[in-house]
């Protein structure tokens, strides 16, 4: 049980990061140099395709890091900070904090973005803005997150 949800967790983490990189370093350049018309073929069917499996990517990771650490009877201690799980637990925290800017805060506003909920252009505009701030935050809290989740098992006397 314990391989299938470390490999779950590792295949949709691969799955979640990558999509993650690609809409912070390809994505969103291609989109600001590209006519109006290719932009609105993209928001019609690339995006709202990426951001499915971005979205559900990120839900997938954290069940299966939470039941990784549950079947290993390591969930509190990981989340309380407390002995060799604290590094893992730093991991665990910061894949948490990703895990809610996507579902609470790129979603909701990329659904505006995207013309899936209402909203005018000045409020699509600021939705834009709010997306791509949590989306290059959560850029950069990937870098601890995953150093943080290779060090747990692989550099354990690091810290």
């Amino acid at each position: 049980m314990e391989s299938v949800l470390a490999w779950g967790h590792f295949l949709a983490g691969i799955t979640w990061i990558g999509i993650l990189y690609y809409f912070n370093f390809i994505q969103v350049p291609f989109l600001k140099v590209v006519t109006p018309e290719t932009k609105a073929e993209a928001f019609k069917h690339l995006v709202p395709n990426a951001l499915w499996w971005f979205r559900w990517g990120a839900l997938a990771t954290w069940v299966f890091g939470a039941a990784l650490l549950m079947n290993q009877g390591r969930m509190g201690s990981a989340f309380m900070l407390q002995g060799q799980d604290a590094v893992i637990g730093m991991g665990a925290w910061l894949g948490t904090i990703m895990f809610l800017n996507v579902w609470g805060i790129i979603w909701p506003n990329q659904k505006k973005v995207l013309g899936m909920k209402e909203a005018t252009p000045d409020e699509k505009k600021a939705a834009a803005r709010t997306a791509l701030l949590a989306s290059r935050t959560n850029t950069l809290l990937s870098i601890p997150m995953l150093f943080f989740m290779a060090s747990s098992g692989h550099a354990s006397g690091l810290f």
